[in-house]
Order: C-alpha cells, then sequence, then structure tokens
C-alpha cells in the first residue's frame, strides 16, 4: 500500500478520535488527572511500578469519573484485575477489584458511560457447569460503592471462549471468539443492541477476520472505525500487531489495514482502547500497559 493512502487512511481514523469527546452524556467528559510525563509520539509504559510493573500488565478501562483506573495481571496461574485510584492527585498502590472471585480467573475490563462493568472470567455459567471456556460476564455500580451480583451475558456467549469487549456509543458489542464458524481460530464478532437486547452475534467477515488469529477489538464510539490485534499476518512486524479498519459509507467494512511502525514492534501489541476524551491510545505490549498521544497521528504532520 502506497504512503499516501497509509497516511489518508489514518488521517480519518485521527479525525474520528476526536468524536469521543462529544458523543457521549451530551459532550461532558470527566477530567482525567494523567500522571506526567505524558506521551509524545512514542508509546510510553503507564504508571511504571503501579501499573506497568515487573509482572504481565494489560488491558485498560478508565472509569467515567475518570479516578479509577483498572488493568488485568496475570499471576499463580490466573488473571485478576486491579485498579488504581487517583487521591490528592497521585494515583495510587493497585488493589484487586472487590469483585474479582479467586477461584477463578478475570480479564478484559471494559466500563460504559454509566458504569456497568463487562470482563471476561472462567467461573461457571451455573452450578455443575463442566465446559471450560471464557464468558463475558457484567456488573453494576451501587451507590454505596459495591458491585452488583455478576450477570452472564447470554446472547453473546457460546460453548467456545468469548473475550475482549468493546461497545459502541449506541450499546452494540464487539468480541472475539474461536466458536464454530470462524475464519480461522479466533475472529471478531458484533451482537447489536436492539430494543434493549442484545442479538445473535455477526461474524464481522473477511474484511476484519482471516485466517489467522484476529482478537481484542476496539470499536470507535460511532462505530466508524476498528482497531484489533491480528497474528502472524504477511504483513506484521511481530507476532501480533494493531490493525485498523474504516467502516464505509454503505456500512460495510472497508479491508483491515497494518497500523505501522509507529504502534508496532517486534513484540505483540494487543488490548488497545482509546480514553474517554478521546486524548490518548492505550494498548499493551511487552508485558506492559503503553499510551500514545492522538495529536502524533498523521494529521499533526
Amino acid at each position: 500500500m502506497s504512503s499516501g493512502k497509509y497516511i489518508r487512511h489514518l488521517l480519518l481514523i485521527a479525525t474520528a478520535f476526536t468524536i469521543l469527546q462529544c458523543t457521549r452524556d451530551g459532550g461532558q467528559q470527566a477530567t482525567i488527572g494523567y500522571p506526567t510525563p505524558q506521551p509524545d509520539s512514542i508509546a510510553m509504559p503507564f504508571l511504571p511500578g503501579i501499573v506497568s510493573s515487573d509482572s504481565l500488565d494489560f488491558n485498560s478501562a478508565f472509569s467515567p469519573d475518570g479516578k479509577s483506573f483498572y488493568f488485568s495481571r496475570s499471576g499463580k496461574g490466573k488473571w485478576m484485575i486491579y485498579v488504581t485510584e487517583l487521591q490528592a492527585g497521585s494515583w495510587s498502590k493497585p488493589r484487586l477489584a472487590p469483585f474479582n472471585e479467586l477461584r477463578y480467573s478475570q480479564a478484559d475490563p471494559f466500563i460504559t458511560s454509566d458504569g456497568t462493568l463487562y470482563y471476561i472470567s472462567n467461573r461457571p455459567k451455573v452450578a455443575g457447569d463442566t465446559i471450560c471456556d471464557y464468558d463475558i460476564w457484567r456488573i453494576r455500580p451501587r451507590p454505596d460503592g459495591s458491585w452488583t451480583k455478576p450477570e452472564n451475558v447470554e446472547a453473546v456467549n457460546s460453548d467456545s471462549t468469548e473475550y475482549y469487549v468493546s461497545l459502541a456509543a449506541n450499546g452494540n458489542l464487539y468480541f472475539a471468539s474461536d466458536r464454530q464458524g470462524a475464519l480461522g481460530s479466533h475472529d471478531i464478532y458484533v451482537s447489536r443492541y436492539v430494543n434493549g437486547n442484545f442479538t445473535q452475534p455477526e461474524n464481522l467477515g473477511p474484511a476484519i477476520n482471516s485466517v489467522k488469529m484476529e482478537h481484542d477489538p476496539m470499536i470507535a464510539p460511532d462505530e466508524r472505525y476498528l482497531l484489533f490485534t491480528s497474528v502472524d499476518r504477511k504483513d506484521s512486524h511481530g507476532s501480533g500487531d494493531l490493525y485498523y479498519a474504516l467502516r464505509n459509507e454503505d456500512g460495510t467494512w472497508a479491508t483491515a489495514e497494518n497500523m505501522g511502525t509507529r504502534f508496532n514492534t517486534d513484540s505483540y501489541e494487543y488490548c488497545s482502547y482509546l480514553t474517554p476524551d478521546g486524548q490518548y491510545l492505550f494498548y499493551s505490549s511487552n508485558y506492559d500497559v503503553k499510551w500514545i498521544s492522538t495529536k502524533h497521528l498523521p494529521r499533526a504532520r
């Protein structure tokens, strides 16, 4: 693909990033207390020693008020969700989020504008469930700071693994799964939110999915573009790279393209996440959570 075409595509993505500033809650955005130094054109580890530590740390999710940051950490054969909180201008030492169940794994938090937290877990759907897979669950915050009991999002789950949740502003839910009928080992799906219910998940098709593995979708709030990870494609810079796809005017997806070396390395990039104010793109690489400013995308050249 020519450099001119690549830049034009990324220009569209960069422009779309700013739409976040006016798509939720009538354009009102919480002020996030970003730590310093803040990244420039090169991705930096986020909160070294707090979020990015000597363990495998991944995922990103700010609370609606911008005062809590949730992420996943691997240890002792399980995934757990941690939270660090902004207190007196500083981010606290991370602690296990209170909804974790130590018998199981929890990961991939995504928080909607009303505070609902979606995540994945291998906890059983019901008593006696013997299928060892990951499902998508959700919990809601209570006024006293506690959380509701986990609710299995049955409409999107199957007897295979579902993981990494991303919701558009209209409630459409994007996720990855290795369920029967996938084009590759894992594909990306969407379940549309219609009249208060999630519909039968739809495979996003060959413009997005391939015979390789696709996972970790990040949908733009207005669904104009999608970022995701694909593994071992011919144009990859490492084992897993970030890719993007733009939505055509007729609602179909343009063929996905590699995000390039500004974002990808010879390592594995995954878990992309856009902050609610559109200022930063977060993703995971080299065992850390990293962030990069969206103002240094090609539109700023």
